[in-house]
């Protein structure tokens, strides 16, 4: 989108005048209505700045539903597979909900904001299936997504600026937890979450305080490395943190046309998420039968030799002196700060396990030359990027 497309967009976030401002590179997309950033001056600085300092992303376009009701409690559990009974008022959880085949629809965090309260947030939008998973039930589900403004503050410096901003008890804030300030007579919602694998929170406010929040979090960081991030730095840090995004690593199933195409929890790693101990959900059944037969695909994360970016590569398996295609890659990329050439992929199973080793086809284009290699791909367990800031309690001062 040209900066012309930008003022003409529907939807544009209370953050954009301030975002405007800082604007050098004229690289924009449609997110859900919004204008969306993808950078502002450099993606490598701004990729740097959620490592070594504080990188600032507007959130505010992501979907946004607060449910309520008697049967708010009820309607969730019924809707995603894990049991929401767990999780407390004042805790977050990342959550995935499938059809009845067991596949999944999409992914996205829900929080209990206060008892009976929620607010799930997802890439996409899903109001109609919500709705339809709700019939019978006394639950109110609102779209709130123009409502709350919102921010992801991320890297090693971002606790430091926000401590500034005198939030106290923020120090005692744990991973996917949740608290409220106030903010110039409104409230603020700060959540230890994100999308970095790093030390980081997310705001939430309303729309009208949103420039007076932003200039107060950016004087607040003036000497600590503040800067404002585009979409091409987080799914650079979020690809190192070895987290999936629908329609890059999985398709979501009520989108798919062919059989086959989409995926389910354990074909993307998230079996953690299937609690068959707790009353039925959507999909159950199809989930238990997979559990007992087994699953078709796996997803893998890759450590590959070289450092030339495997992006849109097949993966093989060596088999008697031939190689066999057994996958493919969804996302890729050579990560800075871990020194490696990592990767996102699936592979049919029994191929796959951790420490494997795979071969991965590679295309890279110098000075107008298509080269192809086969670099030797090593499946690991763990994220590429995961720091002991990002757990820390208090976090560190810098």
């Amino acid at each position: 989108m040209t900066i012309q497309e930008v003022e003409q967009a529907r939807f544009k976030s209370p953050f954009y005048p301030r975002q405007a401002e800082l604007d050098r590179l004229n690289r924009w997309h449609e997110w859900k209505g919004y204008s969306s950033a993808d950078g502002f001056f450099d993606t490598t600085l701004e990729y740097f700045a959620i490592r070594n300092s504080t990188g600032v992303f507007d959130l505010t376009p992501m979907t946004k539903y607060r449910i309520t009701g008697p049967d708010s409690l009820e309607f969730l559990n019924r809707l995603v597979t894990r049991d929401m009974r767990k999780i407390k008022p004042g805790r977050v959880a990342y959550a995935v909900w499938c059809d009845d085949e067991g596949q999944v629809i999409d992914d996205g965090t829900i929080f209990h904001l206060r008892e009976g309260e929620y607010r799930l947030c997802s890439q996409e939008r899903h109001m109609a299936w919500f709705q339809a998973a709700a019939i019978g039930m006394d639950v109110s589900i609102v779209d709130e997504t123009h409502d709350i403004a919102a921010l992801a503050i991320q890297g090693p410096t971002s606790f430091s600026i926000l401590q500034k901003m005198n939030l106290d008890g923020l120090e005692n804030l744990k991973m996917f937890g949740l608290t409220h300030f106030d903010f110039e007579g409104t409230e603020l919602m700060v959540s230890r979450t994100g999308f970095t694998g790093d030390l980081g929170y997310e705001v939430w406010l309303s729309p009208d305080k949103a420039e007076a929040f932003w200039d107060a979090l950016f004087a607040a960081g003036k000497f600590h490395g503040i800067r404002a991030m585009g979409t091409d730095a987080l799914e650079q840090s979020r690809i190192e943190a070895g987290y999936i995004a629908a329609y890059i690593d999985f398709l979501p199933a009520n989108v798919t046309v062919r059989s086959g195409r989409s995926r389910s929890p354990f074909e993307l790693g998230l079996d953690w998420l299937v609690d068959f101990k707790k009353p039925n959900f959507n999909g159950r059944r199809a989930l238990a039968k997979e559990k007992r037969e087994g699953s078709t695909w796996r997803l893998v994360k890759l450590d590959i030799e070289g450092n030339k970016p495997a992006h849109h590569s097949y993966i093989y398996a060596k088999s008697g002196g031939r190689k066999k295609e057994v996958g493919f890659i969804t996302t890729a990329a050579w990560s800075p700060v871990c020194k490696q050439n990592i990767a996102i992929g699936t592979v049919r199973t029994p191929h796959g396990k951790v420490g494997d080793k795979l071969l991965v086809e590679v295309f890279y284009q110098r000075e107008m030359h298509w080269s192809r290699l086969m670099a030797e791909a090593t499946v690991v367990d763990k994220p590429f990027w995961d720091p002991p800031r990002r757990r820390a309690t208090p976090p560190g001062p810098y």
